[in-house]
């Protein structure tokens, strides 16, 4: 009677020790990591933080981000790793941030800090980069006045870049003047300096001459140096790549710097223009200021202006953009200007 008893408890006990046990093994297998933290800690006092944040903004950004912790030590150890990408961009990037920490001495620290890759804001449709901030202005063929500001600021918005010639080019535009700067500048406004005294923009000498005359006014007016003028080239204009190469050079070896003005769209002369010379000279590339008027998508106020995306040639050194042209009210353009620009201005 009693064996008849036992039996069945011995039975019952074994089979919870086995449950028990299955659910310990089941369970002692070591979690896999959170997807794009790559992190695996072994033995020892570890404290690892990770932290990855990517903000796009645009099309067809692609970001690989890979962050490997192998910890060792016997105890303390101690890693942080923080990657920030700020991307906003309408052209395939490419991001790839990897971190490898492989730490061996115990009591350690480790820390990577903030990696940033700010390709931000203003990364145009051919690949072009510039800065974080991007701010509003106009240019006109007019002496500004008080009265034309106040139109301006009425009808459109507040400029904090106004675009004016170099000399005065009888029927085409009126020259820049020391009263017109002094009344900009009362109103915090910085003045990109333009250069359209010729039509014919090829040939290597030419290039050189029109350069050295931009370049004599601008000491005449009393423009300081750093400051960056622009060619003005316009899209009726013959050009070549021997104008450009002409122009830079001059320009790059003076106190000021160099700029060009025109439509950057590919279907120009004047973006392979470009290209050719740059190809031909890395100094143009780097050093050379673009001012695009391309896409052209029409006057509006500031509060309306498009997303900051200018056409111009591949890695170009893009200062602004001239998205719209000839407004009837105060008979001025709307520009989008990358804010690094501010430095060679005047």
């Amino acid at each position: 009677m009693y064996k008849d008893r036992i039996i069945p408890w011995i039975v019952a006990a074994f089979f919870a020790t086995f449950a028990i046990f299955s659910f310990t093994v089941m369970n002692s297998t070591p979690p896999e990591p959170a997807a794009g933290n790559g992190v695996h800690e072994e033995n020892g006092d570890s404290g690892v933080t990770n932290n990855v944040e990517n903000n796009v903004n645009g099309d067809k950004a692609d970001i690989n981000n890979s962050i490997k912790n192998n910890l060792n030590g016997s105890n303390n150890n101690q890693i942080e790793n923080n990657i920030t990408n700020n991307i906003n961009v309408n052209v395939d990037v490419n991001v790839n941030n990897n971190i490898d920490n492989d730490v061996d001495d115990p009591n350690s620290g480790n820390s990577n800090g903030d990696q940033e890759d700010q390709e931000q804001g203003n990364t145009n449709k051919d690949g072009t980069a510039g800065g974080d901030e991007v701010v509003w202005g106009v240019d006109s063929a007019n002496l500004t006045t008080s009265e034309l500001l106040a139109c301006v600021r009425e009808n459109f918005g507040d400029p904090q870049i106004w675009g004016r010639y170099l000399g005065e080019k009888e029927g085409v535009s009126v020259g820049l003047t020391s009263e017109e700067v002094e009344m900009l500048h009362s109103n915090d406004i910085q003045v990109l300096v333009i250069w359209n005294h010729f039509t014919d923009a090829t040939g290597y000498d030419n290039g050189k001459n029109e350069a050295q005359q931009a370049i004599a006014k601008a000491e005449e007016l009393g423009i300081p140096e750093g400051v960056a003028i622009f060619a003005d080239i316009e899209p009726t204009y013959p050009v070549d790549s021997e104008f450009i190469r002409g122009w830079s050079e001059v320009m790059n070896q003076s106190n000021y710097a160099s700029g060009i003005y025109g439509i950057f769209d590919t279907e120009q002369a004047l973006y392979h223009a470009f290209n050719e010379a740059a190809s031909a000279d890395q100094e143009i590339l780097e050093n050379t200021y673009l001012w695009t008027a391309a896409p052209n998508v029409g006057i509006t106020p500031e509060s309306e202006a498009p997303e900051y995306q200018p056409d111009a040639p591949k890695n170009a050194l893009v200062g602004g953009w001239q998205y719209g042209i000839d407004a009837e009210e105060c008979n001025i353009d709307t520009n989008l200007f990358n804010a690094d620009i501010t430095e060679v201005l005047w």
